[in-house]
């Protein structure tokens, strides 16, 4: 009898989640099968969760199996799997990150090696969970690595609920981070203090930004910023209008504003004060409104006249991956990586666990797959 494993299944929005039980795949040549053990709820698992992202508008097929922000094991290879993305040898039972997307490698953006930016790195997306192979998504116990994965052995002193992150969220702020150009000794402004946000406030810290501002409201996540570097706080229950909070972050950089600016609240309505309160000549790094068809007003006059730049990043390059690993691996013991994730949930109380991230009683939690 083939091998079985469970997933949630989702449904649609405000749907209870479904434990189901599928077939665990052979792996095809080039491809793998990693067994989950953590998967973190991403802010977008949020999103389709309460209907904010429209599946049916998208036409991804129903049910499906979410989920992407997650570690494990290797359990089975295919043929011609032998090592890792390093060139380190690969076995069942190594601990792995991965990225969860994969680039077709011919069209027109994998030929100029933007990855990111493949327009079918996300079609396993578009695929329900009732085909064929039935893992397309981290909400389960195992999870399908096609031939075009990037796949990176994960160091032993390195825990599961501190590497869980790095393939979503710490690897996207440090690929924007990166692609915004931040130079040793600039000031980084960042717009929100969830996983995102705290990733970013570490990220700009190792990378040698000169100030670190981080705005939010909750008291548990604006102490995390600070515990992870920032050097400036500013709470937006005491800084409560968009003009209060732009005067804030310049009276800190001596009327200038912060070099980069970096979105991470997702949300359209923060992107006005978000270009004024970056510098002349300043880059404003939009990573958080993923919600399509939400609309927001800015004046494009603001980045004309002062020479502002604003840049979309999504995804980022396997490079990258490991750029975050050895981030983290280099400063276990610097910042408190283990605490950006607050709270763990077996995989049948993922309806409890959706709904108390989403109240906001939960800062960050994950779905742990085995007992």
């Amino acid at each position: 009898m083939a091998e079985k494993g469970l997933v949630a299944r989702f449904h649609g929005p405000n749907d209870p989640w479904e434990i189901y039980e599928y077939p665990v795949p052979e792996p095809r040549p080039g491809a793998a099968v990693l067994k989950v053990a953590l998967s973190n709820i991403c802010g977008s698992d949020l999103h389709y969760w309460r209907g904010d992202l429209d599946v049916a508008a998208m036409g991804r097929p129903l049910p499906l199996v979410l989920g992407h922000e997650a570690a494990g094991v290797i359990h089975t290879l295919g043929d011609g799997v032998e090592t890792d993305s390093t060139g380190e040898p690969l076995n069942p039972g190594d601990r792995v990150i991965f990225r969860y997307f994969f680039p077709c490698g011919r069209c027109r953006m994998c030929l100029r090696r933007h990855y990111r930016s493949c327009p079918t790195r996300l079609s396993q997306w578009w695929v329900s969970s009732d085909e064929w192979p039935h893992f397309q998504g981290t909400f389960g116990q195992y999870y399908y690595l096609r031939p075009s994965h990037a796949v990176i052995k994960v160091p032993d002193h390195l825990e599961d609920e501190v590497v869980a992150g790095l393939n979503c969220a710490l690897t996207q702020v440090l690929a924007g981070l990166t692609r915004a150009n931040l130079e040793a000794g600039q000031t980084v402004a960042i717009q929100g203090a969830g996983g995102l946000g705290v990733y970013a406030t570490v990220v700009a810290r190792e990378m040698g930004a000169g100030q670190v501002i981080v705005i939010d409201g909750v008291d548990e996540r604006l102490e995390l910023a600070h515990a992870f570097g920032a050097d400036e706080l500013i709470d937006i229950r005491e800084h409560d209008t968009p003009e209060k909070r732009v005067k804030a972050v310049q009276d800190l950089t001596e009327g200038w504003g912060a070099d980069i600016t970096v979105e991470v609240v997702g949300h359209p309505a923060v992107m006005q004060e978000g270009i004024l309160m970056t510098s002349p000549e300043g880059v404003y790094l939009e990573i958080g409104n993923i919600n399509r068809f939400w609309k927001g007003e800015i004046d494009p006059s603001e980045l004309i006249f002062m020479n502002r730049t604003m840049l979309g990043v999504a995804h980022y390059e396997a490079a990258d991956l490991k750029r975050a690993l050895d981030l983290v691996a280099t400063t276990r013991s610097k910042y408190p990586w283990e605490r950006v994730l607050s709270h763990i949930f077996p995989l049948a109380e993922i309806n409890e666990a959706m709904e108390q991230q989403d109240k906001g009683h939960v800062t960050r939690s994950a779905i742990k797959m085995w007992d």
